[in-house]
């Protein structure tokens, strides 16, 4: 991991070696698998919390524990202190996040970026998510930990690694690199969610001047991240090179989160914001410019 600019990816080994820290009482560990409600259902694959998940790890819910669905917004600071202190979560806990069965940690990061976004220093991610634990035979189990509760403080929120309209806005008029990480079929238009998922835009296509750098592009066939220098390359060829600002974005904010995290962490690119709004907000917004086709 040493080639990446930030020590946040850990490995399934790291982990396993770790597991008694992980399900101790004691808070300076915390493992988080984050599953949705579009998780994918597999008889041969656990893909939900309560099907199997890693030995000491918390069960959280993108919908009803990261979100506030009434405002469709992310948690404010006092409901993100009480999630995280009714789970044994401290400030100071080294907090290790995994996705459910989906692609590449959906979820995962958005978690991530959320405890970012409100100043939690030590958290970090497992390259691969929950599928490549469980297709490399790492234990599981269907125990539920139960850790004291304790209090969490948090800082921010950090509004310098979240995009809203305003930011997109002043992007389309000065040209601030914008990566959309949703598929070919979803950026072009000729869909508005992927395959099986609910469709959350009136109009599809994309915000005009974004780059299409798909979510499966940063990633080696086993749900890992490409090299630091893999992932250079690749954003350097749609014109990112990290010297300017850049924003992020896909339908809910969450792939969108897994390319923040790669810019901003992986490669330590300063200047980098994730447009959790994106195609929910953007494409159901009256007037906003839209394209469609193949970016140019």
């Amino acid at each position: 991991m040493s080639d990446y600019a930030n020590d946040v990816l850990v490995s399934a080994d790291w982990i396993e070696n770790h597991l008694d820290e992980f399900r101790d009482d004691d808070a300076e560990y915390r493992l988080v698998e984050v599953n949705s409600p579009e998780s994918p259902e597999d008889d041969d694959f656990p893909s939900r919390y309560d099907e199997g998940h890693i030995p000491g790890a918390i069960g959280l819910q993108w919908d009803e524990d990261l979100s506030d669905e009434t405002e469709r917004d992310i948690l404010d600071k006092e409901g993100f202190e009480s999630l995280c202190g009714s789970h044994g979560i401290a400030d100071d806990s080294t907090v290790v996040f995994y996705g459910d069965g989906h692609i590449a940690n959906w979820f995962a990061l958005f978690a991530y970026w959320e405890f970012k976004y409100f100043g939690h220093d030590d958290a970090r991610v497992l390259d691969g998510g929950k599928d490549y634990w469980v297709h490399n035979d790492y234990p599981l189990t269907d125990e539920v930990p139960a850790f004291s509760p304790t209090e969490y403080v948090a800082g921010g929120p950090y509004d310098n690694i979240r995009a809203y309209k305003r930011e997109v806005d002043e992007a389309l008029e000065t040209g601030i690199p914008m990566v959309d990480v949703r598929s070919p079929a979803e950026f072009t238009g000729e869909k508005i969610a992927p395959e099986g998922l609910q469709e959350t835009a009136q109009r599809g296509g994309h915000i005009p001047g974004a780059s299409n750098v798909p979510v499966a592009q940063v990633l080696n066939d086993d749900g890992t991240f490409k090299s630091a220098d893999e992932l250079r390359e690749l954003y350097a060829d749609h014109g990112v090179e990290g010297d300017e600002s850049i924003i992020t974005y896909c339908r809910v904010g969450e792939r969108s989160s897994i390319e923040w995290f790669a810019l901003h962490d992986l490669l330590g690119y300063d200047d980098v914001r994730n447009y959790d709004g994106s195609w929910t907000e953007w494409g159901n917004l009256v007037n906003a410019p839209i394209e469609t086709g193949e970016a140019e």
